[in-house]
């Protein structure tokens, strides 16, 4: 479920992010280490710590406040921490725990053959990690046997009643909404999340400064280009054109190339539902198509539907993909790792777009679709 909400967000970008943004009140004596993303807040008020999930799922009318603490004698508005164990649900948190050495402590994922990392695959391959079946029907009896000492889920709502079930039996459920992120520089933010759960925070904090002087460094680089090529985006899904609108993490990639995209000035944060008719009419003659849902080869596109060879950059062989790159056991890199590394994704779209800026960088998750 997880893996299909990925590609539902990244491709199609089905799901609606227009949450009301909630905001945490600072007092003089409060401090807080969080800068781009807007779904959670690490605070130090006085002596206490505290980790604030502001928006752990679509529509949340409440903050989700928890204590930090060492102390074993903890009430259900605390977190004992570091934590020892851990049990997460989404592929973008396998690569946040490996950037702070902390896969060690996972012990059980729902679809575990969705997770590509090397690294990870090695302790599943080991028995070290328990297959916990699917992520919204996670079996919870497997679970509670293992005895994690924190679970961390995701979800469209509240209501997922394996999490509570869970959280009846003792064990804490955290929400996490990377995936609400409207900013790359704040989805990658969410590093610093797991950091404070594994008392790992200066660690956290430097791969993320890392991460976003690396993005702002190479997004300063883009502005001295003197072209300004036009991206399409997006595929068909039943009739509808699916495109990232103007103010979706992904739009933001393409602005932050110095890239037109053509729907930059579009409302929203997700998708745009549009007609094929209405795609022709603005990006037939696109210089670039990047980012066309789950295709492999200009093929599998006009096997699917004989339109996409109307546009230019299809013609052209402008088209790129991040489908096809994949684990051993068919997970797609792009989900799991690019949320953690939008450095990485913004010199892809440079390269691609922009190609004497970078010269001697190598694609890392987009491909230019083959026949």
């Amino acid at each position: 479920m997880r893996h299909l909400l990925s590609i539902l967000i990244i491709c199609y970008s089905f799901i609606s992010c227009k949450e009301k943004k909630s905001k945490t009140i600072l007092n003089k004596n409060t401090k807080s280490t969080v800068e781009y993303a807007k779904g959670f807040d690490i605070i130090t008020d006085g002596n206490q710590k505290k980790l604030i999930i502001k928006r752990p799922y679509q529509n949340a009318k409440k903050n989700y406040t928890y204590i930090l603490s060492n102390k074993t004698d903890i009430n259900k508005n605390t977190l004992k921490v570091p934590v020892n164990s851990i049990v997460v649900t989404s592929t973008t948190h396998i690569s946040m725990l490996e950037q702070i050495n902390a896969e060690k402590y996972l012990v059980g994922f729902p679809k575990t053959k969705f997770i590509s990392s090397k690294k990870t695959r090695k302790l599943i391959n080991q028995d070290k990690i328990t297959e916990l079946g699917n992520e919204q029907t996670i079996n919870t009896e497997k679970l509670l046997e293992l005895a994690p000492e924190l679970v961390i889920g995701f979800g469209l709502n509240d209501s997922n009643k394996a999490y509570k079930a869970i959280a009846n039996n003792g064990i804490p459920v955290i929400y996490n909404g990377d995936w609400l992120e409207e900013t790359p520089l704040g989805r990658a933010e969410w590093i610093k999340f797991f950091g404070v759960l594994f008392n790992k925070e200066k660690e956290a904090d430097s791969i993320f400064n890392v991460i976003k002087n690396n993005y702002l460094s190479v997004k300063k680089m883009a502005s001295t280009a003197k072209t300004k090529p036009t991206i399409m985006s997006g595929s068909l899904f039943k009739d509808i054109w699916y495109a990232p609108a103007g103010k979706s993490f992904i739009a933001s990639y393409f602005n932050d190339a110095n890239t037109n995209y053509l729907w930059l000035n579009t409302k929203g944060a997700a998708s745009l539902n549009l007609s094929i008719e209405s795609v022709l009419d603005k990006a037939v003659n696109a210089d670039y198509w990047i980012g066309c849902g789950l295709y492999e080869t200009k093929e599998n596109m006009l096997n699917s539907n004989q339109y996409y060879s109307s546009f230019n950059s299809f013609k052209e062989n402008n088209v790129y993909t991040y489908a096809a790159d994949k684990g051993e056991t068919g997970g797609i890199i792009y989900f799991e790792t690019s949320p953690t590394r939008p450095d990485l994704v913004l010199k892809d779209i440079i390269k691609i777009t922009h190609p004497t800026i970078l010269p001697n960088y190598k694609l890392t998750f987009f491909k230019k679709l083959g026949n």
